[in-house]
């Protein structure tokens, strides 16, 4: 793990920081605007979307990574977890999703969904390392507020 990782919950100075992170990481989509998702979050549960910062160059922290996840009193999702192409291979993401664990349980959560394209299979693998497994269910759909 990098040792001067600072996790701390997204303030909307990171937004432009956090969005550009997602373009980065191909997780954007033409349906989905990022802002109106950050927008969003804002409104219900915002310190359970996180952010991870580097010391830069400067000495101005740099955001390197970010998870969104929320709890329902049922279940706890997780979105959004991205990591820096550069800052990759150095356990931010686990950091994330450790500090995304330990605030759903503490909430009560008993479980957690991550959703991942299949044909993602990094990332299939990195969940895998963490001790996710693959439910024998098929994520449904429905927009109901179209964002574009």
């Amino acid at each position: 793990m990098t040792t001067a990782l600072v996790i701390r919950p997204f303030d909307m100075k990171d937004e432009e920081a956090a969005v550009a992170l997602w373009r980065d990481c191909g997780l954007l989509r033409p349906w989905n605007d990022p802002h109106k998702d950050i927008a969003r979050k804002q409104t219900v549960q915002p310190g359970l979307f996180l952010v991870a910062l580097v010391p830069g160059g400067d000495g101005v922290e740099v955001l390197v990574g970010t998870a969104m996840a929320g709890y329902d009193g049922h279940r706890g999702s997780v979105y959004y977890l991205a990591v820096a192409p550069g800052h990759q291979q150095l356990a931010i993401g686990r950091s994330l999703m450790t500090r995304v664990e330990q605030q759903l349980l503490a909430m009560g959560c008993p479980k957690i969904n991550v959703l991942v394209r299949t044909s993602n299979v990094k990332v299939v693998a990195f969940y895998e390392k963490l001790d996710y497994a693959r439910d024998d269910a098929l994520s449904l759909g429905k927009r109901l507020i179209p964002d574009l």
